[in-house]
């Protein structure tokens, strides 16, 4: 094939590892970014064990655990009655090198791969590049994107699109991207205050059950992150006021004074998986391919693995001239992944955080008890809640 070169849109961490894989592999790349440097993005910061063991093939596991926090146990608590149980993940160690979550903001991959690249002179990184859409044919795809007010065109073999829920190159593409938005955005608190100060057992890892406000509480580097969902219908702007967030806060950190917050966000939650991937010679990925609620810290690792999963796919075509019938295995193994384990364990993580019924929710705390007193158990707990089942059944999948 003459024209070689694959375009992928968005520098977030799903288009930077899949452009890191494929530079490695000798293929050009370029890479179209709307902002106009690296995002800040500190939505995700969870890179769970198969992830890990995924990136360290390019030594960033441990560039990434020189910035992050190894954690290799969470908890699940009740608002009120405090600790549940605890599970820790070295149980599973036989089946990963790194047993363990390292927390660590995406943000910070996305800058350790960007540097990476800069080591190949078969890849360009343009910021100020926003994708409008791309089109086909037979021997390539052409990608419009408007750049310094300008629109242009780039020529490639084939494009990926890592642009996010609102991916323009799915649109372009005619993908239907299925599912619904909860009705309560998600908020996310941020403060540098050690947690541990008040709430002595406090895990770097904790999942608050309360029918009326349950909490996510991450511990990253150098803060504390506090989730709580609102009210449907909550007005945006009230919901990151010190008025709304300091009491949230001051109760799950049991604070007795206003906390000082680093950072504050709040998100629209979605859950949607596109109907194929795949499309002739454009391709989708990560939040472009899949949305779903942030419970359990599925989404960027689902994405991750989206972008080795199509990077080693696309290699294998452009290089050793793989049919490219592989590119619908890469829609069944990834879209069904999506479906049937990050969509189900994300749904089930949120309906439990906030089951009503008491009697539900005490055989559910129970349940957790038996299941920590079980190492068997135990086992098939960490396997699912750490995608290493995920991953085991994306690559059965033919």
């Amino acid at each position: 094939m003459a024209n070689n070169n694959v375009i992928i849109v968005g520098a977030g961490p799903v288009g930077c590892c899949a452009a890191l894989i494929l530079a490695d592999a000798g293929i050009p790349v370029t890479i179209l970014e709307a902002a106009p440097t690296l995002q800040l993005d500190m939505r995700a910061s969870t890179f769970h064990p198969p992830t890990l063991d995924l990136l360290d093939r390019f030594g960033i596991t441990d560039k990434l655990k020189e910035q992050g926090l190894i954690t290799p146990t969470f908890q699940l608590r009740d608002r009120y009655e405090g600790l549940i149980v605890e599970f820790d993940v070295a149980g599973i160690a036989d089946c990963t090198d790194h047993p363990y979550r390292v927390q660590c903001e995406q943000f910070k991959l996305c800058a350790i791969v960007a540097e990476m690249l800069k080591a190949y002179p078969h890849v360009d990184l343009l910021f100020n590049a926003r994708a409008i859409g791309a089109t086909q044919d037979g021997s390539g795809v052409d990608v419009a994107y408007e750049r310094d007010g300008v629109e242009t065109s780039l020529r490639g073999a084939y494009v990926i699109g890592c642009d996010g829920g609102r991916s323009a190159i799915r649109e372009s593409a005619g993908i239907e991207f299925p599912g619904f938005t909860f009705p309560e955005l998600f908020v996310t608190a941020s403060l540098d205050e050690d947690i541990t100060k008040t709430v002595p057992d406090m895990g770097n890892v904790a999942y608050i059950y309360d029918p009326e406000e349950w909490c996510a509480i991450i511990h990253a580097p150098g803060m504390w992150r506090i989730l709580v969902p609102t009210k449907p219908g909550a007005d945006r702007d009230h919901v990151i006021s010190d008025e709304y967030l300091f009491p949230r806060v001051k109760f799950f950190a049991k604070l007795d004074h206003d906390p000082k917050l680093v950072h504050r966000t709040r998100y629209d939650v979605h859950q949607r998986v596109a109907d194929t991937y795949n499309k002739g010679r454009i391709l989708i990925a990560g939040d472009a391919a899949h949305l779903n609620n942030p419970v359990g810290g599925m989404g960027m690792n689902g994405g991750v693995q989206d972008a080795f999963n199509l990077a080693d796919k696309l290699t294998a075509i452009l290089l050793h001239n793989e049919d490219e019938g592989v590119l619908d295995r890469y829609t069944r193994q990834r879209r069904e992944i999506a479906v049937e384990y990050v969509h189900a364990q994300t749904g089930r993580n949120k309906k439990m955080l906030e089951e009503r019924d008491p009697e539900v929710r005490k055989a559910h705390y129970d349940d957790l008890r038996a299941i920590a007193a079980d190492p068997k158990r135990t086992r098939e707990l960490l396997l699912q809640t750490t995608m290493i089942n995920a991953m085991r059944r994306s690559e059965a999948i033919e």
